[in-house]
């Protein structure tokens, strides 16, 4: 594994300057492959090393790079030091590089790789929360709400596979005004029948049609404020239809989770923090934090002078709390309920300047823990639609991206036999609709693209799929084959070694996802690890190979293969064995 040559490195490196060999672990670093090329297996920045004082700051640096090289001197391990533009490169023992980076399959422990590398032990672990997803009530699931979804599985995923106990939450919009217009729109518009037969496509369209009618009656205006004061009041009609409009919500909901393989912990909502709430406004009264505006509400001031400059309002004028009072004590329910370490907010960018707000107010009550909370934003989705046109709800998108999928498979002539192509193409169209979503930065918008996302050739979910299931039928045609017991020697060829190569940065890209919540760093590393499985699937053949060479060759496809299903499964993909 690479941290078994980081710690030699390092050792070689603390053994020449007396220093400690953690002192050079942050220092080195896999090199990146590039096909076909022979080069250095790990890298050394000597600006890394000026920073943290480690060596001296001043001085010509390609001086001192190329002065540390030659005091190094090559061992079992290390066959080749070179030194070049402020980094000093190692070239490792190729035999012990197959050795020990294969070492680890087969012994039923595939999905720790990487794992238990020293460069994860850094990382702080506890308890996570992240809330994501957190559609409204009484809508359809808005293909808006995908990358929230997908994101924070994303994030709890990786938090968990990192060795965090995770809590996945999601925090409906289960309360405020819109309540009242659809319990008014009911009233006017509702038919229980229909409730029963397509509950969300019919509350849906009585939202519609009570806007319409709020815009130019008053009256529909009043009964909608009337309806909320019932509803804050807990009269008992009013609750009870709230409750069943959230039941019948929340049911239609899992139906979509469970198609796009994703689980909550716990589905909480704004109502559950409505009492809670007033009790936020009297602590900030108690603590002199609140004010009242001009116009009547009380606002938190934010401005660093004291001026008022820059505001938050906590309460309405009439007394009634907003979403971020709402949110304020969530946040201190979580904290007294779950006592987690960190908590992970995923939402658009549009509501970066609401979090701001919310974890200011939060360290000015005294809530320090506020510093260990976090939102993640996101960008736009522009031009997502289905044939039929403009796309409303996700659930289109899902039949769409099948329906596609199913089309594409049954034109491929390398499309296997299988028992349920309908679940397969479900499955390698949300893989595509993932990594679409999951390549660039995810605060960037990006463009939908059906062709694009769906190919099978080129940097695609379909393309992870479709590696994954080729190793895997390559498994089973050759399950007599004991591929744990190999040769070393017999896995020399460049191929083999740029395929290990690539294997030897698993562990830093986890580090680096820890580190900044980006998917982006597994999805480009996985789709290069298929790039180079291609090639070493043509370049070394397992049929008609000798029996000890068949052996090596399934034992390196056997890793590859494990890897990048571990790597998908943190994506939220579920790999598919054939397509």
């Amino acid at each position: 594994m690479a941290c078994f040559f980081r710690r030699k490195i390092a050792a070689k490196l603390g053994r020449t300057l007396q220093q400690s060999e953690d002192a050079f672990i942050p220092a080195l670093s896999a090199v990146p492959v590039f096909k076909k090329q022979q080069g250095a297996d790990f890298q050394l920045s000597i600006g890394t090393l000026r920073i943290s004082g480690v060596l001296p700051s001043s001085g010509d640096i390609q001086l001192q790079t190329e002065g540390l090289a030659a005091r190094l001197k090559q061992d079992s391990v290390v066959e080749d030091i070179s030194a070049e533009c402020g980094m000093i490169n190692f070239k490792v023992n190729r035999k012990l590089l197959v050795e020990k980076m294969l070492e680890p399959f087969g012994k039923e422990e595939d999905d720790k790789f990487g794992l238990n590398s020293e460069l994860l032990n850094t990382l702080k672990r506890g308890t996570t929360l992240v809330e994501y997803s957190s559609p409204n009530i009484a809508k359809k699931f808005h293909a808006g709400h995908l990358r929230s979804t997908i994101i924070g599985n994303f994030i709890a995923n990786l938090k968990q596979c990192l060795g965090n106990k995770v809590i996945r939450m999601n925090y409906l919009g289960d309360w405020g005004m819109q309540f009242g217009l659809l319990g008014a729109g009911f009233a006017q518009f509702g038919c229980q029948e229909k409730l029963k037969g397509n509950p969300l496509q019919h509350l849906f369209e009585v939202y519609v049609q009570v806007n319409k009618e709020a815009e130019h009656n008053e009256d529909v205006k009043l009964a909608a404020r009337d309806f909320f004061r019932q509803l804050e009041q807990h009269e008992n009609e009013a609750v009870s239809l709230w409750q069943q409009f959230r039941e019948i919500t929340v049911d239609e909901y899992q139906h979509v989770y469970k198609r796009l393989g994703v689980h909550f912990d716990i589905y909480s909502g704004e109502s559950f923090h409505q009492h809670q709430a007033q009790e936020v406004v009297q602590q900030l009264q108690s603590r002199d934090l609140l004010k009242t505006s001009e116009k009547g509400t009380s606002v938190v001031d934010l401005s660093t002078a004291g001026d008022m400059s820059s505001v938050c309002t906590v309460l309405r004028s009439d007394g009634t709390t907003l979403y971020i009072t709402r949110d304020l004590a969530a946040a201190i329910d979580r904290k007294e309920k779950y006592h987690f370490n960190e908590m992970i907010y995923v939402t658009d960018k549009s509501q970066a300047n609401h979090f701001h707000q919310l974890f200011h107010i939060l360290l000015t009550m005294g809530h320090s823990w506020a510093d260990r909370c976090q939102h993640v934003p996101f960008g736009l989705v522009r031009g997502m639609k289905t044939r039929r046109g403009e796309v409303v709800f996700l659930e289109d998108v899902l039949d769409e991206a099948r329906a596609r999928m199913l089309h594409n498979m049954s034109q491929s002539k390398t499309t296997k036999e299988m028992d349920n192509p309908e679940d397969t193409a479900e499955k390698v169209g949300i893989s595509a609709l993932i990594v679409q979503d999951f390549r660039g930065p995810l605060q960037s918008d990006y463009t939908f693209d059906w062709d694009r996302m769906l190919r099978a050739q080129g940097d695609t979910g379909v393309f992870l799929q479709y590696t994954h299931a080729r190793l895997r039928s390559l498994m089973q045609r050759n399950e007599g084959v004991d591929a744990v017991a190999f040769d070393p020697s017999l896995l020399l060829e460049q191929t083999s070694i740029t395929v290990l190569q690539h294997l030897l940065r698993y562990d830093e890209v986890l580090y680096q996802s820890a580190q900044d919540l980006q998917p982006k760093h597994l999805v480009n590393f996985l789709l290069k690890l298929c790039h180079l499985i291609a090639s070493a699937l043509r370049e070394l053949p397992v049929k008609g190979s000798a029996r000890d060479v068949a052996q090596a060759r399934l034992h390196l496809f056997s890793a590859a293969c494990s890897v990048l299903a571990t790597g998908m499964r943190i994506l939220g993909i579920t790999p598919v064995d054939k397509m």
